[in-house]
């Protein structure tokens, strides 16, 4: 599917090229809004594993999720509800 415009991509499609594209930039933070919200289990685990090496290699990871499993891979877990933080936690 290399050839194919991004509306021809699947939006799970078009995260998982975003995501390649913002990891070849070699940022030192990666902001990741829902990054496995349109993606299958199988697939979520891969961009999952790509978050985890990111951060293990030094990076920071901000990640906005709602999927309890995702946020378990996090060092720290900010819970914000209405606008407001309501639990700060570190999860390791």
């Amino acid at each position: 599917r290399q050839y194919h415009v991004p509306n021809q991509l699947s939006t799970g499609e078009r995260q998982r090229t975003a995501l390649a594209r913002a990891l070849l930039n070699a940022p030192s933070v990666l902001l990741a809004d829902e990054p496995t919200g349109n993606l299958d289990q199988e697939n979520a685990e891969i961009v999952l594993g790509h978050l985890a090496k990111f951060a293990a290699d030094g990076g920071a990871v901000l990640m906005v999720t709602h999927d309890p499993e995702a946020a378990k891979r996090a060092q720290r877990i900010e819970t914000i509800r209405d606008g407001k933080l309501v639990s700060d936690e570190p999860t390791n």
